[in-house]
């Protein structure tokens, strides 16, 4: 097994780790903001709203920018002299 192919594995596996905690923050968000909202709760929608984004920019995060960052890694592992 050559290094790149674990880099390839490792990478993958990071991606799904990372897009399913986006997910689960996402979720928890809008359970929070549920929440807030049928208890007329302020700070409660503010927290609901900000784990919302945070979980959506995690997944954004995970599916854009670690596939380019894998390109960039492959296209210039070789070339060290």
């Amino acid at each position: 097994m050559d290094g790149f192919g674990f880099f390839s594995d490792a990478v993958s596996a990071l991606q799904t780790v990372l897009v399913l905690i986006g997910a689960g923050v996402g979720a928890l968000g809008i359970f929070n903001l549920l929440e807030a909202y049928s208890d007329d709760n302020g700070p409660g929608k503010n927290k609901g709203i900000k784990q919302l984004m945070s979980g959506g920019g995690i997944v954004l995060l995970a599916t854009i920018l670690i596939p380019k960052l894998t390109s960039l890694m492959n296209s210039s592992g070789g070339q060290s002299s």
